[in-house]
């Protein structure tokens, strides 16, 4: 069989040469003692042993790790490793850090050559590698998603992670296993010394990530942008600043996350970090590059990019353009952009929010529509917006009935008749 193709369990089957090691003093008596009692054991008999004396065991493993580079053995104790991840709390915790020291540490190929100028079986060495790192980031998401231990989970994945996702690989597998929308609820801003190492290093894991573009893409789907800005408003943390703004930096040219930021009010919030003072250099270097690339931004951003995003972030407010005749003019066609994407988001927010701003503006906006665009009637009508506009009629809010009259008046009487009842 292929070693490439090897399973846990066959590697499992394999007898390894304890005691040859001991005699080349690779391993201590100690050490081969603590391998006689684990080794080839049934299941309960290892996690009897390691209940009794968990410790022994890992710093057994991490020895050999570190001073033994037979290819059989090395995958023998990940192996073991790996199983060890079913084990209870304190065995799981050291060998998922275990397994990422090992994995980051290991020696880089370079056009199928080691370091040392040794050539490498890269297949077989790449698929067990691989087929580690995938059980690894899989346990380490089930982490994040159910905690098995209140304290320690959290920090412990997100700790590996901030190391295991510089390997362009660990990055794809976190994707795959939709790992990034749970990294997103941990970024906000820390009020204890534990709370923000944990914020540094779910940003740090943002910033790798933000080198990945199917990472990128997916951030662009949920509300990393404002949760960044919000830490990097209120953090004094150095490292914490440095991170954050390394990750704006990379993110701002990607997608529509410059819109975002600007509607978020970034470039002012770049100027009070500038006048602060600061002694990272890189630190100093990103907020200049940032800065400039802001300004790069404002000029090419456009009305309706800033209006787009507005609404897709739900972040309705009554900015001069909802109300400027020359916006809704110049823009209108722009609207029917994705299936008229803009108008069902509009409906969305009619549909559930709670802000009475947002409710008001998006009905203000709906009948910009019905005014503007010569079918806009017959748009609204399909996606049924008449009864769920007619809802906030009865709204508590003065300017949510007001609105939402407007909008039905456009609905029912036209453009024209609708403008003139309001005058």
């Amino acid at each position: 069989m292929d070693r490439a193709e090897l399973t846990n369990e066959q590697v499992l089957k394999r007898d390894i040469p304890w005691e040859h090691y001991m005699s080349t003093k690779l391993i201590s008596g100690t050490c081969l003692q603590h391998l006689r009692r684990y080794d080839h054991k049934q299941e309960s008999e290892r996690a009897r042993l390691l209940d009794e004396d968990g410790p022994a065991y890992i710093r057994v493993f991490l020895n050999i790790l570190r001073g033994i580079s037979k290819e059989e053995t090395v995958e023998y104790v990940l192996a073991l490793i790996d199983d060890m991840l079913t084990s209870n709390w304190f065995v799981q915790e050291k060998s998922c850090k275990i397994l990422t020291h090992v994995v980051s540490a290991r020696p880089k190929l370079q056009n199928g050559m080691l370091p040392n100028g040794e050539a490498s079986n890269s297949k077989s060495k790449l698929t067990s590698t691989h087929d580690v790192l995938r059980g690894l980031v899989d346990w380490l998401c089930s982490q994040l998603r159910n905690p098995t231990h209140p304290n320690c989970s959290v920090l412990t994945a997100v700790h590996c992670l901030s190391n295991l996702l510089k390997e362009p690989f660990v990055r794809t597998l976190f994707v795959q296993a939709d790992g990034v929308k749970l990294l997103i609820p941990l970024i906000s801003p820390a009020s204890t010394q534990q709370s923000t190492q944990l914020l540094y290093e779910t940003c740090l894991c943002i910033w790798l990530l933000s080198f990945y573009d199917a990472a990128v893409d997916y951030l662009s789907t949920t509300r990393v942008m404002p949760r960044l800005v919000e830490v990097v408003k209120s953090s004094t943390k150095e490292k914490v600043v440095r991170v954050v703004v390394m990750s704006l930096r990379n993110l701002l040219a990607k997608g529509a996350f410059a819109a975002q930021m600007i509607d978020l009010g970034l470039p002012q919030i770049v100027q009070n970090l500038k006048a602060q003072a600061w002694t990272d250099e890189d630190l100093l270097d990103a907020l200049n590059q940032l800065e400039a690339g802001l300004k790069d931004s404002l000029k090419k951003l456009s009305s309706f990019d800033k209006y787009k995003q507005q609404v897709l972030l739900g972040h309705l407010d009554w900015s001069p353009m909802h109300k400027d005749p020359m916006f809704w003019r110049e823009n209108i066609n722009n609207f029917e952009e994705n299936d008229f994407q803009i108008l069902r988001v509009l409906m969305t927010v009619i549909d559930t929010s709670t802000d009475t701003t947002a409710l008001a503006v998006a009905c203000y906006d709906l009948s910009q529509f019905l005014q503007y665009h010569p079918s806009g009637r017959i748009v609204v009508a399909d996606l049924k917006a008449k009864d769920r506009v007619m809802k906030l009629m009865n709204h508590d809010n003065a300017e949510v009935r007001k609105n939402a009259l407007l909008c039905v008046q456009r609905l029912f009487l036209g453009a024209k008749y609708a403008s003139f009842m309001q005058a």
